[in-house]
């Protein structure tokens, strides 16, 4: 569901609108902390279910039990009045927590489902069988892996008429999913650049980010949900020791995802809500 930014300073010469380096590791830093709450919360999910099971075949005999009892006057007569409330409370108590595991397990199945829908709808609008867009799942996060070749030409930022089409379709995803965020992670080879204003490839892989950005805001993307990153050559897939390989780093990656602070919030408090029902 699935309920991460870098910029260098260089990025003050160009664009006041791309996130700073502290918010995008701060991003980062919040995605981990929900992935691990995920974590954390598959495990007190599989406990209780564990749990959930042997209360289960619990109740199942006091029902058996009291079936029984009932059955016979004279064991009617053995069941005494505070014993049948006891076990009626238990058989009570056994529906609440069933409940709360119940919820916890919606909570995280929710963002699962949604992911692959939202899978789904890109494979089918973005073209999937095009080699130069990529769509997969990484930990929970959509994200979309579009060629260099296919938005820019060489050492420009000047979105091409063939990338506008690529993206007026992720637009239309990212519009039919208004609780999602959607981040532009622009990503260059490790050749040293500079041209005019851009000094290096800081500034080159965040201008085309932005560049990506200013395109879905045109095309009806609420601004809202947009992101702007550069990652330079640093995060490269392959290493840059071949022209081909360069071109394989050389892309354009939009990162959709939940919005981290509300799904972090509905998973917090399901967590809570099953620690107070153990209690």
């Amino acid at each position: 569901m699935k309920k991460v930014l870098l910029l260098s300073l260089a990025t003050i010469f160009l664009l006041s609108s791309c996130v700073s380096k502290k918010q995008f590791t701060d991003l980062q830093a919040k995605q981990k902390e929900t992935q691990d709450l995920l974590n954390s919360a598959t495990v007190k999910l599989n406990s209780c279910l564990a749990d959930k099971a042997a209360v289960t075949a619990r109740a199942t005999a006091l029902e058996e039990q009291i079936a029984d009892l009932r059955k016979s006057n004279d064991n009617l007569q053995i069941l005494s009045a505070k014993g049948a409330s006891s076990i009626e409370k238990t058989l009570e108590s056994i529906k609440e927590k069933e409940l709360k595991i119940t919820r916890l397990q919606d909570a995280l199945t929710k963002k699962d489902s949604v992911t692959l829908a939202l899978v789904t709808s890109l494979k089918r609008e973005v073209g999937i069988n095009d080699p130069d867009i990529e769509v997969n799942v990484e930990k929970g996060v959509v994200f979309i892996s579009i060629a260099d070749k296919l938005l820019f030409k060489t050492a420009s930022y000047n979105v091409t008429p063939r990338a506008k089409e690529v993206l007026a379709k992720v637009a239309k995803v990212i519009n039919s999913k208004p609780e999602f965020e959607a981040m532009i992670e622009g990503h260059t080879d490790s050749r040293s650049f500079q041209k005019g204003v851009l000094l290096d490839n800081w500034d080159l892989s965040v201008k085309r980010a932005t560049s990506i950005v200013r395109e879905l805001q045109d095309l009806g993307v609420n601004p809202g949900q947009l992101i702007a990153a550069g990652r330079s050559h640093y995060v490269p897939l392959v290493d840059n020791d071949t022209a081909e390989n360069r071109a394989t780093n050389r892309r354009t990656r939009v990162v959709v995802l939940p919005k981290i602070d509300q799904f972090y919030e509905m998973i917090e408090k399901e967590m809570k809500n099953l620690e107070a029902g153990g209690n």
